[in-house]
C-alpha cells in the first residue's frame, strides 16, 4: 500500500516561509513527477510546482521567484519551499505523484496539509 504523506503546513504571517515535505512510502518499484497542488475555500484544486523524476522543475507563474520545489529521491520525499508567503496563498497544500508499486503505475495523493497566511 503505497501513501504520500505530507508535513511543515502551518500558521505563519505575510513575508514568513514554510517548508512543506511529502514522503512517499509503503512498496515502491519508481516515482514519476512529484507535484504540489493547492485548494483555497470555494476554489479549484490548482497546480503549484511539478518536478520530474530528473529533476526538472515547472511553476505556475505566479509563484515562480518565491517557491521551489525540490526532490531527494534517495527518501522518495518531494519539498516545497515557500517564502514570501502572502494571504492568497492560505489553501490546502497537496503532494501528487504517479508511483509504481509492481502492478502497474497508479496516481496518488496525500491527505493534504493546512498553510494559513495572515495579514
Amino acid at each position: 500500500q503505497v501513501q504520500l504523506v505530507e508535513s511543515g503546513g502551518g500558521l505563519v504571517q505575510a513575508g514568513g516561509s514554510l517548508r512543506l515535505s511529502c514522503a512517499a512510502s509503503g512498496t515502491i518499484f519508481s516515482i514519476a513527477a512529484m507535484n504540489w497542488y493547492r485548494q483555497a475555500p470555494g476554489k479549484q484544486r490548482e497546480l503549484v510546482a511539478a518536478i520530474s523524476s530528473g529533476g526538472v522543475t515547472n511553476y505556475v507563474d505566479s509563484m515562480k521567484g518565491r517557491f521551489a520545489i525540490s526532490r531527494d529521491s534517495a527518501k522518495n520525499t518531494v519539498y516545497l519551499q515557500m517564502n514570501s508567503l502572502k494571504p492568497e496563498d492560505t489553501a490546502v497544500y497537496y503532494c501528487n505523484s504517479e508511483i509504481h508499486s509492481g502492478s502497474g503505475w497508479m496516481d496518488y495523493w496525500g491527505q493534504g496539509t493546512q498553510v494559513t497566511v495572515s495579514s
